[in-house]
């Protein structure tokens, strides 16, 4: 694989991740905004839809974080460390 092509590769995964992450994101605050009696509403005593898709807002960017952490360790930087080799 080409260096060009590896760094478009890391692009286009790196564009697909912020945009889920900026549409998971909004979607939440679209919901805030229009929904607002959807997340006053409580799934159980305590906790309300707000507060749990907040929650899970934070657990999905921490995850696709980690998921792109470990791409990159694995498939970028090694794709980079063979480039390196192929080039000595």
């Amino acid at each position: 694989m080409s260096s060009h092509a590896l760094h478009v590769r890391r692009w286009k995964l790196a564009l697909l991740l912020t945009g889920t992450v900026a549409a998971i994101y909004f979607g939440f605050i679209l919901l805030i905004a229009y929904r607002k009696e959807f997340m006053g509403s409580l799934v159980m005593p305590g906790l309300s839809w707000g507060i749990l898709l907040g929650a899970l807002v934070i657990v999905a960017s921490f995850l696709l974080t980690w998921w792109y952490v470990r791409w990159a360790n694995s498939h970028y930087d090694a794709g980079l460390k063979k480039l390196r080799e192929d080039a000595r």
